[in-house]
């Protein structure tokens, strides 16, 4: 997160000054949908839509202006003038720093619906006042906000990359980069060249961090590689993978919006050869 927005879980003492409100009902947000339009609502108060909501977190300041995030019931009223929008469907709306925060919030509505009890012995969990975190009043355990990394890697071979299709894409065309959970006690270079060598059948070599992205849905944090071929044919393992070829990167398949971390990924490599190209 950037120095725009600054994380805290002390709401202040009394809720005196607009706020920027992050509203989710089961997997969409809440927003002021007119004229085209969206926006994040900015309310003193969620009282002040007439909606009751099922829990609620301050998240910190964007800013300078107070952050909220609630979640209401799937049966709530929507206000006039507002909408209920899928989460990557506001991408466009937003500057990149109000979208993580939009992230966050949906992260954090999502744990604290996920973890009402103890996984230990099962007692009701309380919120802890001074961190983000939840602890059982019966056998102390303390849990947090559940991160699970996962991999997502960029395989050249010259000017070629390697795409596959997924799947569970419900779009037959698409195709992108592939991606993998972390297993315990790995690296995440391991991770890369297991999952590659898994879903693909072959070898890369040179890895190297890319950047990162929050994915919560529910939990993920995808943390981005390049990598280069290293040897083996393609071999699919077809509970995971429906296809996987090599592409030109001037000849591609129908590849993810600009929203993902895996587009980024591809839009970069097309840059880096079209600049190879013209020096050429």
């Amino acid at each position: 997160m950037t120095e725009t927005f600054i994380s805290s879980v002390t709401p202040p003492a009394k809720k005196d000054d607009p706020a920027l409100w992050f509203i989710v009902c089961g997997k969409k947000l809440l927003v002021n949908a007119e004229d085209g339009r969206v926006s994040i609502p900015v309310l003193v108060d969620i009282g002040e839509l007439g909606l009751l909501p099922l829990r609620e977190h301050y998240l910190g300041m964007y800013k300078g202006q107070h952050c909220y995030t609630a979640e209401i019931g799937e049966t709530a009223e929507i206000p006039e003038n507002m909408a209920l929008h899928g989460i990557w469907g506001i991408f466009n709306h937003l500057d990149e720093d109000l979208f993580k925060v939009t992230l966050r919030a949906v992260h954090i509505i999502d744990w604290d619906r996920t973890d009402q009890f103890c996984i230990r012995c099962g007692s009701k969990t309380e919120n802890k006042s001074v961190e983000r975190a939840k602890k059982c009043p019966a056998c102390g355990h303390v849990s947090f906000p559940r991160i699970s990394p996962a991999v997502i890697v960029l395989v050249s071979r010259g000017d070629r990359i390697l795409l596959a299709r997924a799947q569970r894409f419900k779009d037959e065309m698409l195709y992108s980069v592939l991606a993998g959970f972390v297993e315990p006690g790995e690296t995440l270079e391991d991770t890369v060249k297991r999952e590659i060598k898994e879903e693909v059948g072959i070898d890369v070599k040179d890895i190297r961090y890319f950047g990162s992205q929050p994915w919560p849905f529910p939990d993920s944090l995808m943390i981005a590689f390049t990598a280069q071929y290293a040897g083996g044919d393609i071999r699919i393992d077809e509970t995971e993978i429906a296809d996987a070829q090599w592409f030109d990167c001037n000849r591609l398949p129908l590849i993810p919006g600009k929203i993902s971390i895996a587009r980024r990924m591809i839009d970069w490599f097309i840059e880096k050869n079209k600049v190879k190209s013209e020096r050429q």
